[in-house]
């Protein structure tokens, strides 16, 4: 069987991704394993399959690079909706893992687009530590606060808390600076079993604890009214530069209207013989 393949990549997170919106192709978790493995096949952070929906305009299956299904993943959504883009469709409501979402393409050409993804509400993030929260964006997330973050032991510590035991499932791990204007990420992540370039359900996970943990620091944040704060951060990754953006409802401490903002970059396409 030929396969059909494009690769995609938002701020240096890589995607292998299929158009399955006909239903009829069906991946093994070897053949997804093999499709993402960066010596013997295309190579990406983890797979995506742009498939049918009866609800929205098409959904979003995400799979992890070895192999299962994964939760959520910002950065893979936001190249899923350039993909679609680029094969033509116009409106970008889909359903995900984790349920509803709904894009805009923000600036289009043919090989770059920026996509503007809301993301699921939030209404628990637990306090874990002085410096550190765990919560779920899609995806569930530890997130830490450290110093000197450009020099700090990404792999070694994110293999500890990845695994941690109270994580039932594991968890994707983010140690986060907060500097002038702007708060820094890097991200170890499940399923790739190593730190990435970006994670968008990480930016935003870091972006909410960040408010929690420092409130108008390093933010550009406006009163809705009372009870409602409108939050955005600039965030710099490693593979390039994001925005998150939310509303803070001090009554009940919910984050809603969250939105995920970068680019989304078409790498290649291909026809790869599947041979397992």
């Amino acid at each position: 069987m030929k396969l059909k393949a494009y690769k995609y990549q938002g701020a240096g997170n890589d995607f292998v991704i299929v158009d399955n919106r006909d239903g009829k192709l069906s991946l093994t978790t070897e053949q997804i394993n093999w499709l993402c493995d960066r010596r013997f096949g295309i190579g990406g952070d983890g797979l995506m399959i742009l498939g049918p929906s009866e609800k929205y305009d098409f959904s979003m299956r995400y799979f992890n690079a070895d192999g299962p299904e994964g939760t959520m993943c910002g950065n893979g959504g936001r190249c899923l909706v350039a993909f679609a883009a680029h094969l033509g469709v116009k409106k970008f409501e889909f359903e995900a893992i984790d349920g509803y979402h709904i894009a805009t393409v923000e600036d289009f050409t043919p090989h770059r687009c920026i996509v503007r993804l809301r993301m699921v509400d939030l209404k628990e993030c637990r306090r874990f530590a002085e410096q550190s929260f765990f919560l779920n964006t899609g995806s569930p997330h530890y997130v830490e606060f450290v110093k000197d973050l450009a020099n700090y032991p990404v792999d070694e510590k994110g293999k500890y808390w990845r695994y941690y035991h109270e994580f039932v499932g594991g968890t994707n791990v983010n140690f986060v600076e907060p500097c002038e204007n702007k708060i820094k990420v890097r991200t170890y992540e499940r399923g790739v079993e190593a730190e990435t370039w970006a994670c968008g359900t990480g930016v935003t996970a870091s972006s909410i604890c960040t408010w929690l943990q420092t409130r108008s620091h390093y933010s550009s944040c406006v009163k809705v009214n009372d009870t409602i704060t409108h939050v955005k951060y600039d965030i710099e990754a490693l593979g390039d530069k994001l925005a998150v953006e939310f509303d803070f409802n001090e009554k009940d401490n919910s984050f809603t209207n969250i939105f995920l903002t970068g680019p989304a970059t078409f790498v290649f396409s291909t026809e790869i013989d599947m041979q397992k």
